[in-house]
C-alpha cells in the first residue's frame, strides 16, 4: 500500500515520538487545529496515519491536510481519553466528529436532596449535587451503579421526597420495593438517618474509599462458604472483584479544580525546561514548554518568574491561581500560589513536569538524529562530569583478573574508544610474577606491563582506567601508576560489583551513580566485557594445559609431535589406550616407542 507523503520536519517529529499514552493535535498549513486524538502509544498511533492508505475517504483527506503536529503526554490511557474530550471542546477541530457538542463522558451523581438519588448523567448542574467520575465508558459507570444499587436499597424514582411529602402520605410503594431494590422511604418505612447512612457508604465507594466494604464482603464470603452456600458466596465474590477493579477519578479532569495555571520544571545542568498548562473547568486545554539556558547560574525560582512573564506576554494570560513546585522569585500580590503535596493539583503538577522532561528527551533525540556523533559527545561529557575528569574520556581501558584458586592466573584488558568497544585493541595477559591467588599484585603487574610498553613505544595513553574491584584493586592500580610516574596523567577508578559503587583514589566513600545513568551503563559494559574476555582466555588456557600436561613431560616430544598425536587421537586418554603400531603410524616407530613407554610407565 502506498504511504502518504509528509514533510521532513513532520517526519522528524513523528520519528522521536515517545511510546507513552497521550493526546496528539494535527494542524493544517495555516496553523489551525484540524484533529485531536488520543493514544495508548503515541508513536505507534500517529505513525499509523502515514504508513498506509485508509479505507475511509475522510481519513485520507485528513492525512493530506496535516502540515504539523504537537502532543501532550499523560500518565494513563484514561487520562488521554479525558484530555482528548476537553481539547476537542476547546478547539472544535474540523475532522473530529465526536464530542463537539455538550455531551461528555458519563458521571455518577448523588443529588442534593433529603433522600438523595444516585444515577448516571452526562450533564453537570451546579445545584449542590456531588458528581463522581468521569468514567471511560458508560458500561463501567452502569456496572458501578448496579453495584451500589445491589448493595444498598437506593430509590430510583424522580419524586422530590421530603419529610412533608412523607407525612402527607403522598408516596406509594412501587415495584422496586417489592423486588427489594428500595426500602420504601417515600412511605416512611426508612428514616432519613438510615437512608443517608447508606448514601454515605455509597459516596465512599464512588470516592474509592472501599477498604471497609471490602473487609465486610470478605467476611461475608467466608461465612457463606463455611455454611456451604457457595452460589451466594460467588455473588459476593463478583461484587468484591468489581470493587477491587474500580478506578478512582481521572487525574486530568477533576470537578474539584476550577481554572488554574500549572508550571512544571525539569532542571538539568545548565538547561531548564518549564511546561505551562492551562486548566479550565478542571481540564487541560493548553500546554506549552519553554526552554532556558543558564548564563548566570539562575535559580529555578528565577526561571519560573521569567516563564510566567513570558507566558503572560505572549499568550495574554491573566493569572489567578498558579500551581508550582516551588515559589517563583517575583512579587505577584494578586496571584494565589499553590505548592501541592497530594491530591488532584499535585497530580496535575506531576503531569506538567512529565511533559517538561519529555520535551528534553525529544530535543536530545532530534539533535542526535541529525548528528549521530552528538550522542557520543553527550555520553562522554556526562562521564567527564560524573568521574571528575579534566577531559573527555574518548579512550578508556578496563582490567579484570581471572584465576581458580591461583591456577592459570590471567588478566584481560578491553578498550573502548568513543564509548564503543575497540576489539582490535583488546589484550590478554598471563600473570608471570605472582604466586597464588593475589588479585592486588596481579593487577599491579598487568598495569605495569601494559603502560610501560605503551610509553616505550610512544603509543597514546587512555584518559580513564577502570579496574574491576573495590578499594584494594584500585590501590594496586594507583601504586603501578605511581611507580611509572603516570599518576595524574591517567585518571583511574574502581567499580565494585555488589552495589555498583565507583571508587576514586584517596577517597574511602564511594560514588553511587544513578542506576539509569548512561555513565554507569558504559562502565558496566566495560566491566562485563573485560570479565567475558578474561574468562574466555582463562578457560582456553586451562583446557589446553589439562590436555597436554602429560605429553609436555615426555623428553624428546616437541610441539609438532604433540599436535599430531592430539589431532589423531583427540585426547591423552585415547592415546594411552592405543597400541604401539597405531601411534607409530602417526609419529614413526622411534618416537612411538618413547611415547608408549612414557604413558604406560
Amino acid at each position: 500500500m502506498p504511504k502518504h507523503r509528509k514533510s521532513a520536519a513532520l517526519e522528524e517529529k513523528i520519528s522521536i515520538l515517545p511510546d507513552t499514552p497521550g493526546v496528539y493535535m494535527y494542524y493544517d498549513s495555516e496553523g489551525t487545529v484540524i484533529y485531536v486524538g488520543k493514544a495508548k502509544n503515541l508513536k505507534r498511533r500517529v505513525s499509523s496515519y502515514f504508513n498506509r492508505t485508509h479505507d475511509s475517504l475522510r481519513t485520507n483527506l485528513l492525512v493530506r491536510a496535516i502540515a504539523d503536529m504537537s502532543y501532550i503526554v499523560v500518565p494513563t490511557e484514561q487520562d488521554a481519553l479525558n484530555l482528548e474530550a476537553s481539547m476537542i471542546k476547546e478547539h472544535q477541530p474540523r475532522y473530529n466528529v465526536l464530542l463537539k457538542d455538550d455531551k461528555s463522558y458519563p458521571w455518577i451523581v448523588v443529588t442534593n436532596e433529603p433522600f438523595p438519588r444516585v444515577f448516571m448523567t452526562r450533564q453537570r448542574i451546579k445545584d449542590g449535587s456531588k458528581y463522581y467520575g468521569p468514567y471511560t465508558d458508560a458500561g463501567s459507570a452502569r456496572a458501578t451503579l448496579d453495584l451500589v444499587r445491589h448493595l444498598y436499597r437506593i430509590r430510583s424514582c424522580r419524586h422530590l421526597i421530603t419529610p412533608d411529602y412523607v407525612k402527607a402520605g403522598k408516596g406509594r410503594l412501587c415495584l422496586d420495593y417489592h423486588l427489594k431494590r428500595c426500602g420504601g422511604c417515600c412511605t416512611g418505612l426508612v428514616s432519613s438517618e438510615e437512608y443517608c447512612s447508606d448514601i454515605d457508604r455509597v459516596r465512599a465507594i464512588l470516592r474509592g474509599d472501599v477498604s471497609e466494604l471490602l473487609d465486610y464482603l470478605r467476611g461475608e464470603m467466608e461465612k457463606l462458604s463455611s455454611e456451604l452456600r457457595f452460589e451466594e458466596a460467588q455473588v459476593l465474590k463478583e461484587q468484591y472483584d468489581l470493587i477491587r477493579r474500580y478506578q478512582a477519578k481521572s487525574v486530568i479532569v477533576s470537578q474539584t479544580i476550577g481554572d488554574v495555571d500549572v508550571f512544571g520544571v525539569h532542571d538539568e545542568d545548565d538547561e531548564a525546561y518549564i511546561n505551562y498548562m492551562h486548566i479550565r473547568h478542571g481540564a487541560v486545554v493548553k500546554s506549552v514548554t519553554l526552554e532556558y539556558r543558564r548564563r548566570l547560574d539562575e535559580t529555578v525560582p528565577q526561571l519560573l518568574a521569567y516563564a510566567m512573564a513570558e507566558i503572560s506576554e505572549t499568550l495574554g494570560v491573566v493569572y489567578d491561581e498558579v500551581v508550582v513546585a516551588e515559589m517563583p522569585d517575583c512579587e505577584m500580590p494578586d496571584v494565589r500560589f499553590s505548592i501541592p503535596r497530594r491530591g488532584d493539583k499535585a497530580k496535575l503538577l506531576e503531569v506538567s513536569q512529565k511533559n517538561a522532561r519529555q520535551h528534553r528527551v525529544d530535543k536530545v533525540k532530534t539533535i542526535e538524529k541529525r548528528d549521530p556523533s552528538a550522542r557520543t559527545d553527550r555520553i562522554l561529557e556526562r562521564m567527564r562530569t560524573d568521574f571528575r575528569l579534566s577531559e573527555l574520556p574518548r579512550h578508556i581501558e578496563c582490567f579484570d583478573n581471572s584465576n581458580i584458586q591461583g591456577t592459570n592466573p590471567v588478566a584481560s584488558c578491553v578498550v573502548f574508544k568513543d564509548a564503543k568497544p575497540s576489539k582490535k585493541d583488546y589484550r590478554h595477559f598471563n600473570i608471570r610474577t605472582v604466586e597464588g591467588p593475589d588479585d592486588f599484585a596481579s593487577m599491579k603487574e598487568v598495569l605495569t606491563r601494559r603502560y610501560s610498553r605503551l610509553v616505550n613505544e610512544g603509543q597514546p595513553l587512555p584518559q580513564l582506567i577502570v579496574v574491576d574491584g573495590g578499594k584494594g584493586q584500585l590501590s594496586a592500580a594507583v601504586e603501578a601508576l605511581d611507580d611509572m610516574g603516570l599518576r595524574g596523567t591517567i585518571a583511574v577508578v574502581g567499580i565494585a560489583k555488589r552495589l555498583e559503587e565507583i571508587y576514586f583514589p584517596g577517597d574511602s566513600i564511594p560514588l553511587y551513580i544513578d542506576k539509569n545513568s548512561e555513565s554507569l551503563r558504559v562502565v558496566q559494559q566495560l566491566r562485563d566485557e573485560a570479565h567475558r574476555f578474561g574468562i574466555t582466555h582463562h578457560r582456553n588456557r586451562r583446557s589446553k594445559g589439562q590436555a597436554v600436561s602429560e605429553l609436555d613431560s615426555i623428553k624428546g616430544v616437541g610441539e609438532k609431535t604433540r599436535t599430531a598425536l592430539l589431532s589423531r587421537f583427540r585426547s591423552v586418554k585415547r592415546l594411552r589406550e592405543a597400541d604401539l603400531d597405531a601411534i607409530a603410524e602417526v609419529v614413526g616407530p622411534a618416537k612411538a616407542s618413547v611415547v608408549y613407554a612414557a604413558l604406560h610407565s
